[in-house]
């Protein structure tokens, strides 16, 4: 890839970035109403794409061997408490991924 086609690349990604940001203020301008349809997806959304990624990780487990799939519960049950425990979206996530490292290489 020449250096051009690089900067190309980056101009390209910026502007897709930039026009997705600013997007919202042009189709919603300050001062307007949100419509209802909008404010419905704010609120299931997040839920909705938390539960895709948790069965998207959850898919390959095999609970019929080896290990029955228990690092994996495990860590998964690790970030459920640790996110009761602090509230802390990262230190959930980032305890849950290190706790299943550790788990697959020292435990199971």
């Amino acid at each position: 890839m020449t250096n051009a086609q690089m900067i190309l690349t980056v101009v390209i990604i910026m502007a897709a970035t930039m026009l997705t940001r600013f997007l919202s203020f042009l189709v919603f301008p300050a001062g307007k109403e949100t419509p209802a349809f909008v404010r419905y997806l704010g609120k299931v959304l997040p839920a909705a794409a938390m539960s895709m990624l948790v069965i998207y990780c959850y898919k390959g487990v095999d609970l019929t061997a080896g290990n029955h799939g228990a690092p994996e519960l495990l860590a998964g049950l690790g970030v459920i408490l640790l996110h009761k425990w602090k509230h802390n979206m990262l230190l959930s996530i980032g305890g849950g991924t290190a706790l299943y490292l550790v788990l697959i290489h020292l435990v199971f």
